[in-house]
């Protein structure tokens, strides 16, 4: 059975490509382009893993990340923060939310495919 992964990214250019390069790597992929969206679909679908933008409409992607991970139910669900948020600064905010990686915009398909493999592996092995 495939893997479930939610995105959750306003641009859809950007969509589109991570979408694209999950789906072509085996995984099922649902998108949402807004941050209440990806909350209540990651409450609904409890996907194996999210990839969530931090500028995002309606709830930023730390809103979200951090109300997943105070939520019994999702709190174990990987997070892929996928950002143009660089700043150090940023970055340790999102670890320290509970993010399991973060990658930064603009990013290589391949580099994001790998790290989306690895958290996946990850959290196989727990």
């Amino acid at each position: 059975m495939s893997q479930t992964i939610l995105v959750a990214e306003d641009q859809q250019p950007i969509r589109s490509l991570i979408e694209f390069k999950l789906r072509n790597s085996g995984y099922t992929v649902i998108c949402v382009e807004d941050g209440q969206a990806a909350l209540q679909k990651a409450r609904d679908l409890r996907p194996d893993l999210i990839l969530l933008d931090v500028m995002m409409p309606l709830m930023t992607g730390f809103e979200v990340l951090g109300a997943l991970k105070q939520d019994q139910a999702t709190r174990t669900i990987p997070i892929l923060i996928v950002t143009a948020q660089s700043q150090e600064d940023e970055v340790l905010k999102g670890l320290a939310l509970g993010a399991d990686d973060y990658i930064t915009k603009p990013f290589s398909p391949n580099e994001l495919a790998a790290r989306v493999k690895t958290v996946l592996l990850r959290r196989s092995r727990r």
